[in-house]
C-alpha cells in the first residue's frame, strides 16, 4: 500500500507540511511529475489514506486530507525522517525541515503527538473554511 517511490512522501506532505492543494504536492522538493501525483492521489484515496474535497467541483477548489488511517502512516515518516537526517547536509534543508528535525531529535513522541494534534486542526479550520462543515 505504501510501498512506492511517492505514497509516503505525498502522505508526509499533508500531515507535516500541511500541503492540501495538487499544486502545493506538485511543487515538493522530490519534483513527482504530474500523472504520478494524479495516480498516487487516486490510489491514496481509493485506499482510504486520503480524503478528497471537493466544495465546487472544480480543479482549484479540490483539497486532499489524510483520513484517520492516513495519519496511522506518521510513525513510519517519522521514521524515515530519523533515518535520513543524518545522511543530509542542513545546507540543504529548509528552515521547516531543519525545525522538523530538532523536534524530532529533542522529543519524537511528542513530536507525534503534537503533529497529530496540529493537523486535525488545520484539518477543521479547512472543513469550517472550505465546506463549513463541523466534524464532531
Amino acid at each position: 500500500m505504501l510501498g512506492d517511490k511517492w505514497s509516503l512522501l505525498i502522505l508526509r506532505d499533508i500531515i507535516i507540511h500541511k500541503k492540501s492543494r495538487f499544486k502545493e504536492l506538485k511543487d515538493s522538493k522530490e519534483k513527482i511529475a504530474t500523472n504520478i501525483l494524479s495516480n498516487r492521489l487516486k490510489a491514496l484515496t481509493e485506499q482510504g489514506l486520503i480524503e478528497k474535497l471537493d466544495p465546487t467541483g472544480t480543479k482549484k477548489s479540490t483539497r486532499y486530507i489524510a483520513t484517520s488511517k492516513g495519519l496511522t502512516s506518521l510513525p513510519i515518516i517519522i521514521e524515515m525522517y530519523l533515518f535520513s537526517i543524518n545522511a543530509i547536509d542542513e545546507t540543504i534543508l529548509d528552515a521547516s525541515q531543519i525545525n522538523i528535525k530538532k523536534e524530532i531529535t529533542s522529543n519524537r513522541s511528542l513530536f507525534e503527538k503534537s503533529r497529530i494534534a496540529e493537523y486535525l486542526n488545520f484539518v477543521q479550520e479547512l472543513r469550517d473554511t472550505i465546506l463549513g462543515v463541523q466534524m464532531p
